[in-house]
């Protein structure tokens, strides 16, 4: 009798892959890249194992965000003091801090755990066309035809 594969965590095999945020929507960069990261996209996929890519994103800056969502879409936080709320539009953040933009729409799309937040980890967002990761030889995948 056959029994389903469960992957170990010691058995995985990462791959490095770049994806280029150029006029691509935002919704769909993150689905993209959560599903990576989470490995949904490997025949081996264990929902419980850690079984993903490290996903590099290039070009944060060019993302791009469709209809009004640029002065409409906000993002708040806490600073723990009484009163202490900060709201930002998704414009803003984009012009500001491109990277940050692209973390919270795939973190959001992460599990809420410890599983998460370890893939959250091989994530790693650029402004630039620049990146410190040549050594690990990443693979360029076009995302137009993920979508």
């Amino acid at each position: 009798m056959r029994t389903t594969y469960m992957a170990k965590a010691n058995e995985v095999e990462r791959q490095w892959v770049i994806l280029d945020a150029t006029d691509i929507p935002l919704g769909r960069l993150s689905t993209v890249a959560a599903s990576m990261l989470r490995g949904k996209n490997k025949a081996t996929f264990t929902p419980n194992v850690d079984t993903g890519d490290q996903v590099i994103i290039i070009n944060a800056e060019k993302v791009k965000l469709t209809g009004k969502k640029a002065s409409d879409k906000k993002y708040y936080h806490h600073s723990g003091y009484p009163g202490g709320i900060y709201e930002t539009t998704a414009g803003t953040l984009r012009a500001e801090k491109p990277e940050r933009l692209i973390e919270l729409s795939i973190k959001g799309m992460l599990p809420k755990n410890k599983l998460g937040r370890q893939q959250f980890t091989h994530l790693h967002v650029y402004a630039g066309a620049e990146h410190p990761h040549q050594a690990q030889q990443p693979e360029t995948v076009d995302i137009k035809d993920l979508i």
